[in-house]
């Protein structure tokens, strides 16, 4: 009967997924966050729907391997170089900091060194997982922001390794005798050896499989690649999970990666949601309840710390404003490597029963607000740029200052002083046209200033803002900045003031034309739509020019 009753768990856990998400989400709550809450009430702690923990477990780490090898199929090694600013500085900066800080408080309060680190290293990783599917979901990976926040994450993701290996080395005395440079090796081994994967083995071997024209085949041999790679780089210290991350960035590196990523969603987001349920079984209410103010304290100093972290590693690489805030917002949280470390530590005895209990409460806590975060995160921007005191410290010019200096009427405001913002500028300079740029990146406002040209720092968002830059006295509104959701709350709180106001908007992809219309936009320039019809236009004169070159120049003008 032991399989009816691992089937009777699956079946529940589904159906409590199903409904959590139906109900929540005519409240605005994210899946994520219905995936764990359903997993909560319907736990061993609560209902008792599910007893068996374990059994869960085994579902819940399949869907963590899937997860986490989709994710790699996703990024790619090309993709990853792209990125390697926001990987080498960003990430690096947040994860060293973020270990120090918490090292010194424990240090404060009279930990060990071994535990302090092995504390840094968990309260360091963000949820992969929960933010590449929030900021996904809200269509925000390819953001400033975004790609920021995918930065630190494949950081954080890829220190797993070198952490995970290195915990044995902390359950003894750090000392002068100790060899952390063998587990440094060992890691630095298997990234090597997933390099080389990439670029020899696998290609060649998926090549050999799509040749025999078998989706069957081809989609076995991407789940061997997937297990098998995460179970040999199991063999040397390294997670499952991390090793089915590695094992999708070498898949990434081969022609086939999106035939391999249309094979693997549906079975990935299956057991990805029983992850998230299984999350939510291992918070006890009662167990918050009678410790209650030490899981609070640590999950307040978990959010404000790492919030103030993540936005000072933004400053450092002098990124705007909002997207050191909605980054921090969205990597706040604790992340589900977190559990990895904590069963590496088990046995070791770094870490008290009473500490590691609360810890564990208080990052759950911390997953299950972090899509609220993400949701919450644009506010919170558009609220710190409306404060005096900071925007004198970055030594920009408010919309404050532009109203009370400017006489503004029949002007073009350009939101946005990106390559679009600064070729409008140019165009509308040589023809006498009166224009305001406004920008929440403080370098873009200090560069046009020093060019001669009338900028200020504002959230052209906020309502406050826009009467600031003459909204209702304004010819045209032009919003051109690398954010979807603040591109249509803009537009919508423009037409809002200014009912008959032309309000021209540039976006990436075409599929958000509908929803910027909707919100009031007089005009969408689609730059995924622009650059078909170039290419299309391109092509024609192209084959129209060869046709002509083709005709017999004596019967050309018969």
């Amino acid at each position: 009967m032991t399989e009816l009753a691992f089937l009777f768990d699956l079946v529940v856990i589904l159906a409590a997924a199903v409904t959590a998400v139906a109900f929540l989400r005519y409240l605005r709550v994210p899946s994520i966050a219905g995936f764990i809450i359903a997993g909560t009430v319907v736990g061993p702690h609560a209902l008792g729907l599910v007893q068996d923990l374990h059994r869960v477990e085994i579902i819940a780490e399949l869907g963590v391997v899937l997860l986490l090898f989709g994710i790699g199929l996703e990024l790619s090694l090309s993709r990853v170089r792209r990125l390697w600013r926001p990987i080498a500085v960003g990430g690096a900066v947040q994860v060293c900091t973020t270990i120090l800080v918490v090292l010194g408080l424990s240090l404060l309060f009279g930990r060990d060194l071994g535990s302090g680190l092995l504390l840094g290293f968990i309260v360091a990783v963000s949820s992969t997982a929960i933010v590449l599917r929030g900021l996904s979901d809200r269509g925000e990976l390819e953001t400033p922001h975004g790609r920021l926040a995918l930065g630190i994450l494949i950081f954080q993701d890829l220190c797993v390794v070198p952490m995970v290996l290195v915990i044995p080395v902390l359950g003894h005395t750090v000392g002068a005798d100790t060899n952390v440079l063998v587990p440094l090796l060992k890691a630095a081994g298997v990234v090597a050896g997933v390099v080389v994967a990439a670029r020899l083995v696998v290609p060649r071997f998926l090549e050999e499989i799509a040749r025999t024209r078998k989706r069957d085949l081809f989609v076995l041999s991407v789940f061997l690649i997937c297990l098998g790679t995460a179970w040999v780089v199991s063999m040397v210290g390294v997670s499952l999970a991390l090793g089915a991350f590695l094992a999708g960035l070498v898949v990434s590196g081969s022609r086939y990666r999106d035939q391999a990523i249309s094979d693997l969603v549906p079975l990935r987001d299956v057991l990805a949601s029983v992850f998230f349920v299984s999350i939510g079984m291992m918070l006890d209410l009662r167990n918050v309840l009678d410790n209650l103010g030490p899981i609070l304290g640590l999950f307040a100093a978990i959010i404000v710390g790492k919030f103030i972290i993540i936005f000072l590693s933004a400053s450092i690489m002098r990124l705007p404003l909002r997207v050191g805030v909605l980054t921090a917002a969205s990597l706040c949280q604790v992340g589900e490597f977190a559990f990895v470390l904590l069963l590496a530590a088990g046995g070791t005895g770094l870490l008290d029963e009473t500490l590691t209990s609360n810890l564990t409460v208080a990052v759950i806590l911390s997953m299950v607000a972090a899509p609220f975060g993400i949701a919450l995160g644009p506010h919170l921007a558009g609220g710190l740029g409306k404060l005096n005191p900071l925007t004198r410290l970055l030594k920009v010019r408010t919309t404050q200052e532009i109203r009370e200096t400017e006489s503004l009427r029949n002007h073009v405001i350009i939101a946005g002083y990106g390559l679009t913002g600064r070729s409008l500028a140019q165009a509308l300079d040589r023809i006498g046209t009166p224009y305001i740029i406004v920008d929440m990146n403080t370098e873009n406002v200090r560069e046009a200033a020093e060019r001669g040209e009338s900028a200020c720092f504002g959230d052209v968002t906020s309502a406050e803002v826009l009467e600031c830059l003459g909204i209702a006295e304004a010819s045209e509104l032009v919003i051109a900045i690398n954010d979807p959701d603040a591109t249509a709350r803009a537009t919508g709180a423009a037409r809002l003031a200014a009912p008959g106001l032309r309000i021209t908007v540039r976006t990436t992809f075409d599929v958000d034309v509908k929803r910027l219309e909707e919100a009031g936009a007089t005009q969408v320039v689609a730059a995924e739509a622009a650059a078909s019809d170039a290419i299309i236009t391109l092509v024609l004169r192209n084959m129209e020019e060869g046709a002509g070159a083709d005709l017999d120049p004596d019967n050309t003008f018969a």
